[in-house]
């Protein structure tokens, strides 16, 4: 895989929801604890559901960048040559486009999350602007990754590595 002077913005990206997928076992761990042992904290149901959030959204860009995003190749699989590369192409600005546009929209809900005062509705009453961001970071990223992906495809006339495989697996 070709590196790219991106690679550290996602191994953060990927680094950041490794720790929140973490904190999610941790809270959950937390929770049974104390359900066995008789104590109960209030809002860990909702921590960990932000966790988890966090943990996928931020994690986007950098599983893209390895190939371990799952692809649909049943159609692609089956092109040759230059109509699969315009194909790739073709599906790599749709990708980024609606990468852009979420990310967008994801930045505009933690915007007004934060303006208005949004706070959840669980026990813990967190401000949403909170976890909303690592949705709107992850989502950046991921247009980020797929726009980049774009711009190295069309300026190498290359298709990137693993494009031929349904998930990269190890």
């Amino acid at each position: 895989m070709r590196r790219s002077v991106l690679d550290p913005f996602y191994t953060a990206l990927g680094a950041l929801g490794a720790l929140f997928i973490l904190a999610t076992l941790v809270v959950q761990v937390v929770g049974i604890a104390g359900r066995e042992f008789g104590f109960s904290m209030a809002g860990l149901d909702a921590y960990a559901g932000y966790c988890l959030a966090a943990g996928s959204f931020l994690a986007m860009a950098y599983a893209l960048r390895r190939g371990d995003h799952i692809r649909v190749t049943l159609i692609l699989s089956r092109l040759k040559g230059r109509t699969r590369y315009w194909m790739e192409v073709l599906c790599l600005v749709v990708a980024t486009l609606l990468s852009a546009y979420f990310a967008w929209f994801a930045a505009k809900l933690v915007w007004g999350s934060y303006v208005y005062h949004d706070v959840s509705q669980n026990v813990d009453a967190t401000p949403l602007w909170i976890p909303q961001l690592s949705m709107a970071i992850g989502l950046f990223g991921l247009a980020v990754a797929f726009a980049e992906q774009l711009v190295l495809t069309l300026g190498t006339g290359k298709l990137a590595p693993g494009t031929d495989e349904a998930a990269h697996v190890e």
